[in-house]
């Protein structure tokens, strides 16, 4: 059975408060007719905090697509190594017994992907398959947990590499009056994520099961505007709303394995933000205390993509004590509306029923 060994994750070290941020809209905004609208939103989505790559006066300072995308291959080459060297040494693995590495971020664009710079520098082999994922948001972190769970079932005795690298900042769009562009920018944050996903052995959740499933006629909801500056984030306001029908896919899932939904031991969930974590806990049946990994990194960091799940994960590993076998889940939402959901036991290497 593959086990999504304990993810390391890094933030950058320039930090801006939700106290920074609505001053800032203020300041940036003062004569926007929905302003008032703009600072309650970002003020109920309960981000205490976010970090940057860059200081705010740079990342406020938009020099054009191209350089902000040169800044986005720098960081990331800058911060994936150490990341990914912590998340091999916690799974007892080295970069040569990796068998795939899947790389997922949808805030900056390469070609070839960073997947074969890290070949080529960091000491993987050069058969080591590459899946570069940059086109379901914040959902690829989950998605990244499903694909290399196919391809460790597939082939029994290897071993994955996910990586998740988001500079959300780097799509700050000071011309983007839109309410849900303006909310982004006291939502999103930046951060750098990887985690070992074992064929063979290891501690973390053991994954048992795994599913995708679309909200059909939703895809125009959560979406980027590529045009010359960058990415232009859209959200629709009837976003939030979206667990009411994405709960019962999850429910059928941990039915068709045999498990109630309503009775795990631990959840690894998006947090898109507030009213997501509180229609799932509502729909689901469950205690707004089962998604406090979710919410503490929501506090903490802000949404950051598709790290999101891997830090929450990082946080049921540091609240120790899980016992073995203990049951759970693991779903990323984002573009599409795209649900990405795991099941698995936790594990302490030993063969589970």
């Amino acid at each position: 059975m593959a086990t999504l060994c304990r993810p390391t994750v890094s933030v950058p070290e320039h930090v801006i408060t939700m106290e920074q941020t609505l001053d800032l809209a203020r300041y940036v905004h003062p004569d926007h007719p929905q302003l008032e609208l703009a600072l309650r939103l970002i003020e109920n989505t309960g981000v205490a905090k976010r970090h940057l790559v860059r200081p705010i006066e740079e990342t406020l300072a938009h020099p054009g697509f191209e350089q902000r995308n040169a800044v986005y291959e720098a960081e990331a080459k800058a911060r994936v190594p150490a990341v990914v060297r912590q998340a091999l040494a916690d799974a007892e693995m080295r970069p040569v017994d990796i068998d795939l590495i899947v790389y997922v971020s949808c805030t900056g664009f390469m070609m070839p992907s960073l997947t074969a710079w890290m070949i080529n520098t960091l000491g993987f082999r050069t058969d080591t398959r590459q899946l570069p994922i940059a086109q379901l948001g914040c959902a690829a972190g989950g998605a990244a947990v499903n694909r290399a769970h196919d391809f460790c079932t597939a082939y029994p005795e290897a071993n994955a590499l996910i990586v998740a690298c988001e500079f959300c900042s780097l799509c700050y769009q000071p011309s983007d009056l839109e309410v849900g562009n303006l909310l982004s920018n006291g939502l999103f944050g930046d951060g750098v994520a990887a985690a070992v996903v074992r064929g063979r052995g290891g501690t973390g959740m053991e994954l048992r099961r795994n599913g995708s499933y679309i909200i059909p006629r939703t895809e125009d909801w959560i979406a980027y505007e590529v045009k010359a500056t960058g990415f232009h984030f859209r959200l629709d306001r009837r976003v939030p709303g979206t667990m009411e029908p994405l709960a019962p896919v999850l429910k059928e899932l941990a039915k068709a394995h045999g498990w109630d939904a309503a009775a795990l031991d631990f959840y690894i969930i998006h947090a898109g933000g507030p009213r997501i974590l509180d229609d799932l806990s509502k729909y689901l049946g469950v205690a707004s205390n089962a998604f406090r990994f979710s919410r503490a990194t929501l506090t903490e960091y802000g949404n950051i993509a598709s790290a999101v799940v891997l830090d929450a994960l990082r946080r049921l590993f540091d609240e120790d004590g899980t016992p073995d076998t203990a049951r759970g889940l693991l779903a990323g939402f984002g573009p599409g509306i795209t649900a990405e959901v795991s099941l698995g036991n936790w594990t302490t290497g030993r063969e589970t029923t």
